[in-house]
């Protein structure tokens, strides 16, 4: 009797546990996967285009799932076909040039060059432009002017990881566009990451740390820099037309004295816990203000 009760727990290990098992470990590897994907490339996945997998017993499938290879980006923009960009694979390793620091990245090679060259020319001013992918291998940190003695990890953003401002300091904006007689214009012109709704206008430069609760546990960030600002907040990004009233009311309030009088508008912040952590709409933000 003892080995036909072996073969029935034998038999409900592989067909039940062992199945159960191997799809929790799927689940888990491709979680770490797509964060890895997120903080090595720099972007967010939304959603994976995927083959399915099985595990069967005999021949006979128990159990489907997703594998993560053959994953790709799809890229859309009006007027041109969809492009189609693998996460594993690269062209050759070139040198890019973000402001004064050379850095390490890949090709992505000649179909999403020619894809974002036809979209992003003008008419009758043709552009070559390539599309890149930071090298994971290659350390490029924010300045530590700011950042003190912390080491912040930074891509291909301007000079800091995380841009942070307030729906506070935009309706102050938009109050002084609309008495000047200008239409209001939206948020997306400043390209922030993050968003705080519930404090007074600028409180952000005020902030010393940012506390967010996320589903994967506290996230903590330090806006260390005023953001300056260059002309790009007077082009309307859904028509590409740049007008200048913006720029012309920011330099009658926003002059900052801790960035030598130029223009700002947010904070640049950098991650001091919970880098792989994920941030969405709606989470609860608690703040440290700092009072000069």
């Amino acid at each position: 009797m003892a080995w036909v009760i072996l073969i029935v727990l034998v038999v409900i290990f592989l067909t039940v546990i062992a199945p159960l098992m191997r799809q929790r470990s799927v689940v888990a590897a491709r979680t770490r996967k797509l964060r890895g994907l997120q903080r090595e490339r720099g972007t967010v996945v939304i959603t994976i285009i995927h083959r399915q997998e099985q595990i069967g017993l005999f021949g006979v499938p128990l159990v489907r799932f997703i594998d993560i290879d053959d994953s790709e980006a799809v890229l859309r923009a009006p007027g041109m076909l969809a492009l189609h960009i693998a996460f594993d694979r690269v062209e050759q390793p070139v040198r890019v040039r973000v402001w004064k620091d050379e850095v390490a990245a890949y090709d992505m090679g000649d179909i999403a060059a020619q894809w974002f060259s036809d979209f992003l020319s003008e008419p009758g001013r043709p552009r070559q432009l390539r599309m890149v992918r930071f090298d994971p291998e290659q350390q490029r940190l924010s300045n530590h002017r700011w950042t003190g003695d912390v080491d912040a990890p930074n891509q291909f953003a301007d000079g800091y990881p995380v841009l942070v401002a307030s729906e506070g300091s935009m309706a102050e904006l938009n109050a002084r566009l609309a008495a000047a007689g200008h239409g209001a214009v939206g948020i997306e012109r400043f390209r922030p990451n993050v968003v705080l709704a519930g404090i007074e206008a600028h409180d952000e430069d005020r902030v010393e740390t940012l506390h967010i609760g996320t589903a994967e546990g506290e996230a903590t960030l330090r806006p260390v820099k005023p953001c300056t600002r260059c002309p790009m907040p007077d082009i309307d990004p859904a028509t590409a037309l740049s007008t200048p009233e913006v720029g012309d009311m920011l330099r009658t309030y926003r002059a900052d004295p801790r960035v030598d009088g130029a223009i700002s508008f947010g904070m640049n912040a950098i991650v001091l816990q919970g880098v792989e952590h994920a941030l969405r709409v709606g989470q609860r933000v608690g703040a440290n203000l700092r009072f000069e």
